[in-house]
């Protein structure tokens, strides 16, 4: 398969899986979220084999992750973990792509899950905190992490880039945001006058494309994305059609300008954590939370028990004001046992959602909806 062809399926999963998140984990909050036995997990990715996963993943980490900050564009970066417990140790399969050969450049080391998890828990926060830029802390929470604990997997991405064109404080002004219950709340919009815009007008809803600076990269597009229904009320209905439609994104999106008359988003800062463990067996990934299926991951241990997932968490943050877009996100697999008449506006006054993506290549790196911009 084809390297463009196994991106866009990767989008389209994680469409899925954030349509299925919105509707089912964070229908009445701000979300933000960052977008596995061996057929079955083939099966959830869209993928035919290991070796092409290990293809695109590698393509993503030194290509599309790559930090762009020394030429002038966004900072980001990319960083993988795996701990096991001291009394076992990785096949050679496994240890030779995950960490000797680093297709997925992942940090290894032996820990003591069954003596001190209190000393792991903070390592492996410690860890977290340092990779997103201080911005995620304490996505393991301590209870759960335990002498039963034989592996922990995790990786965190973080992002900052600049507006191509920065919004002016100085236009920054409060006003109505309409709430899904019908009230509303002042918050503070960043605004732009009349100027040519990416953007896209359908029956029910309207998309805008934001440009970060891209410096000298000129392989790389980063692009904040902005979905608003037309109705005040019909972010539902637009999350129900997110993930329903194949190449959703290809479909909706535009490369082409037209003039805009105002351009008004909110300012927010929102964060959003939750156990994904459901969320991935909603969805029908159910082998890994079972024991017997990562037999090629670790040799046996000493009393014969067999690995299998316990506890999945996601964590992110974002935050949006004039002058661009801070965001992070960590994830952690425990496993053990003009005229307003001649132009038209675009005026984020009420929910919608939003997703971050490096346009070149289509992937998405986070997708979240602003049901209040003031709630964090």
């Amino acid at each position: 398969m084809e390297l463009q062809q196994s991106i866009r399926n990767l989008t389209d999963v994680s469409l899925v899986l954030t349509k299925h998140i919105l509707q089912n984990h964070g229908k009445y909050s701000n979300v933000v979220l960052n977008c596995q036995t061996l057929g079955e997990l083939l099966t959830f990715l869209k993928a035919e084999t290991t070796q092409e996963l290990n293809k695109l993943s590698s393509y993503l980490i030194d290509v599309v992750l790559a930090d762009g900050s020394s030429s002038g564009g966004p900072v980001l970066s990319l960083a993988n973990g795996v701990w096991i417990d001291k009394s076992l140790s990785f096949k050679s399969p496994f240890k030779k792509v995950v960490v000797v050969d680093s297709v997925y450049k992942a940090a290894s080391d032996a820990v003591d899950f069954k003596n001190k998890p209190e000393e792991v828990v903070v390592l492996l926060n410690s860890w977290v905190e340092k990779e997103t830029h201080g911005l995620i802390k304490d996505v393991f929470p301590d209870r759960l992490i335990d002498n039963l604990t034989w592996l922990v997997l995790a990786n965190a991405v973080y992002y900052k880039g600049e507006w191509l064109s920065p919004f002016e404080v100085s236009d920054t002004k409060d006003s109505d945001f309409h709430l899904l219950d019908g009230s509303s709340s002042q918050v503070p919009f960043i605004t732009s006058p009349l100027k040519d815009q990416y953007i896209s007008v359908f029956d029910t809803f309207k998309v805008l494309r934001l440009q970060y600076k891209q410096g000298d990269d000129k392989q790389r597009l980063f692009s904040m994305i902005i979905f608003l229904p037309k109705a005040k009320d019909g972010l539902p209905t637009l999350v129900e059609k997110l993930g329903s439609q194949s190449s959703f994104l290809d479909r909706y999106i535009t490369s082409h300008k037209e003039l805009v008359g105002i351009v008004q988003v909110p300012k927010f800062k929102i964060s959003f954590g939750f156990e994904a463990s459901e969320a991935l067996k909603g969805l029908g990934l159910i082998s890994p939370f079972s024991p017997g299926d990562f037999t090629e991951m670790v040799n046996e241990s000493p009393d014969g028990q067999m690995l299998y997932v316990k506890n999945t968490f996601h964590q992110s943050l974002i935050e949006v004001n004039e002058e661009g877009t801070e965001a992070a996100a960590a994830f952690g697999v425990m496993m053990g046992g003009a005229s307003p008449e001649m132009f038209m506006d675009f005026v984020a006054d009420h929910p919608f959602l939003f997703l971050i993506r490096e346009d070149v290549t289509g992937v998405v790196l986070f997708t979240g909806q602003v049901l209040n911009p003031l709630a964090t």
